[in-house]
This record gives structure tokens, C-alpha cells and sequence, in this order.
């Protein structure tokens, strides 16, 4: 009886020290990240929500690839709309303040909008690839086909947020104290498993599948331009480069957001994880959660019909009004949503 009250004891006390014990950074640089999360959850929201109400207001703009755009929207809202406050809250309190719990719905909701965005941004990749270079498949697919994609996406995010939880991994506040993610602190077998899966199925693999979708798409460009035969194909963007510069954007930011997030897991997979510098703990998310609000710049800002509903609507425009239907945009497969 006494040794279980003894472990009960050790228990509580070790969960006290994770879930409330001292940050390894001062309140000052706390605060500063707070005013990050809030300004960029105020940015993300807004953004977000536009592209929404645009999918909804303009019925032109609901086609197969902006479906999916629509879905990186909603991503991006619940990463911003709960996982930013939470964080924020915390880094304002200086440590982790939603207990065990809030620590597990919060690292499991950011690690499933995470994998979620990846998946629908390879969605993307591989629609857009059907749509250029395989247009004889491209014209094909139907709205099942993209549906089927899309769910695939989320599912995968369901599966790998919901096995940390499990007992695959585990989530825990990391060493900032004020955000909690995979516990990498604890590299045991378990950790090290998740964590190179992960990486090999939700980083490798996705974004060799875009590097190859992105590759061919601009060679495909490349070539019906030498051979003046762009005109024969729906795509408004005739210029190779505007098509390389977009493909090595969407590879070099995808890149940028979460590849500090995988060396530190790789870290701490393969060294040792109190090395880890503090400042790199807490970047790592931050990178990676700010997709949040580029995306709506690259996938959006960048294709013609958003811009064009969008400069619409903050002139007050009638959806009449609105010239978006004047051209197809490359980044828009010509498969129409039924409505």
C-alpha cells in the first residue's frame, strides 16, 4: 500500500515538474513569442476565411484543385484558430497551463492539421501533374476521384495524431515549457520508430512526389512553348518561368516549414536530445506552423480567379460583376465541383 502511494506520489510530482515546471527561456522572450502566435493567428484567420467566403460567394471558383485549396484553408483555420491560442496563453503564463490533457488534444489537433496540410498539398501536386502533363487521365477523374484523394489525406493525418496517444510515441511539453508536441525528449525505441516513419511517409515521400509533379509540369510547359503549341492546351500561363518560379516556391517553403522540425526530431532520435538548444525547440513548430498564412499567398494570392473575386469583394462588387471566368488559370483543374 505504501509503495503505491510512494509511486502515486512520484507520479504526480514528476507530471507537476513537466506540465508547470521552470521554461528554459525568460518571461521577456515568452512574451515575445506570444505577440508572434497572436499577430500570426490574426493574419492566418483572416486570410483563411477570405478564401473561404470566395469559394462560397463565387461559384466559378469552386473547381477540383481550389476543393483542395479550400480543405488547405481549413487546416490552416484550425491550426490557427487552436493551436495558436492555446500557445499564446501559455507563453504569456510562462509555462504550459492546460494540464495533461489540454497537452494531449493540443499536440494531437497540431500534429493532425500538420500532416493534413502535407497531404492535400501532394493532393495538389498530383492534380495539377494529371491536369498538365497527363491530361488524358487528368480529364478523367471525377469529383469521386478528387474526393477520394482528399479524405485519403485526412485520414492519414488521423492516423498518425492518433498514435502518439495510443501508445506509439507520446506528446509532452517540450523544453520551452509553453507548447507541447512528440515528447523527443524521451528517445526510446518507440519515439525513434515514430519518429523515422513519420518523416519517411509524411516528408520524404510527399515532397518527392511534388519535386517529380513540379519537375514535369514545368518541362511539359517547356515543351508545348518551343513548339508553340501552349494555345492548344487550357492553361493561361504560357511563360515556362512564371511555372518554374511557382513550382520552386512551393518546394522551397514546404521545405522551409517543416525541415527544422525534422532535424530536431532526427536530434533526437540519433544524438542526444538535452543538446538541443532551447531556441531551435521552440522555432522548429513555429516554423512549421507558419504555413498557416503562406499558404493563402502562394495557392491563392498567385492564382487569377481568387484574385480577381477577391479585389471584387472589398470593392463591393456584385458576383456579376466579378471578371474571373475571362481566363483559366494553370493552378485551376478544369473539373467543375457539382454544386
Amino acid at each position: 500500500m505504501c509503495d503505491k502511494e510512494m509511486a502515486s506520489g512520484f507520479l504526480n510530482a514528476s507530471a507537476e515538474n513537466v506540465y508547470g515546471g521552470k521554461s528554459a527561456f525568460s518571461q521577456a522572450e515568452h512574451n515575445i513569442v506570444a505577440a508572434y502566435l497572436i499577430t500570426a493567428g490574426v493574419v492566418s484567420l483572416t486570410s483563411n476565411i477570405v478564401v473561404l467566403l470566395m469559394f462560397v460567394k463565387v461559384r466559378e471558383l469552386r473547381t477540383a484543385t481550389n476543393a483542395i485549396i479550400i480543405n488547405l484553408a481549413f487546416t490552416d483555420i484550425g491550426v490557427a484558430g487552436i493551436g495558436y491560442p492555446m500557445s499564446a496563453a501559455s507563453d504569456l503564463h510562462g509555462s504550459w497551463k492546460f494540464g495533461y490533457m489540454g497537452c494531449q488534444i493540443y499536440a494531437a489537433l497540431n500534429i493532425f492539421f500538420g500532416m493534413a496540410s502535407i497531404g492535400l498539398l501532394t493532393v495538389v501536386a498530383i492534380d495539377r501533374y494529371l491536369t498538365i502533363c497527363r491530361s488524358d487521365v487528368g480529364q478523367k477523374l471525377s469529383t469521386l476521384s478528387y474526393v477520394l484523394l482528399i479524405v485519403a489525406a485526412w485520414l492519414n493525418a488521423v492516423f498518425w495524431s492518433a498514435m502518439p496517444i495510443v501508445g506509439w510515441a507520446g506528446y509532452a511539453p517540450d523544453p520551452t515549457g509553453a507548447t507541447c508536441t512528440i515528447n523527443w525528449r524521451n528517445n526510446d525505441a518507440s519515439f525513434v520508430s515514430y519518429t523515422m516513419t513519420v518523416i519517411i511517409v509524411n516528408f520524404i515521400i510527399p515532397l518527392s512526389v511534388m519535386f517529380y509533379c513540379y519537375y514535369n509540369v514545368s518541362v511539359t510547359v517547356k515543351r508545348f512553348k518551343v513548339s508553340n503549341c501552349l494555345d492548344s492546351i487550357d492553361m493561361d500561363w504560357s511563360d515556362q518561368m512564371d511555372v518554374t518560379k511557382m513550382s520552386v516556391i512551393m518546394i522551397v517553403m514546404f521545405l522551409a516549414a517543416w525541415s527544422p522540425y525534422s532535424i530536431v526530431c532526427l536530434w533526437a532520435s540519433f544524438g542526444d536530445p538535452k543538446k538541443i538548444p532551447a531556441a531551435m525547440a521552440i522555432i522548429a513548430p513555429l516554423f512549421a506552423k507558419s504555413s498557416t498564412f503562406y499558404n493563402p499567398c502562394i495557392y491563392v494570392i498567385t492564382n487569377r480567379k481568387f484574385r480577381r473575386a477577391i479585389i471584387g469583394m472589398l470593392r463591393c462588387q456584385t458576383r456579376q460583376r466579378m471578371n474571373i471566368t475571362s481566363q483559366l488559370p494553370m493552378t485551376v483543374s478544369s473539373v467543375p465541383l457539382n454544386p
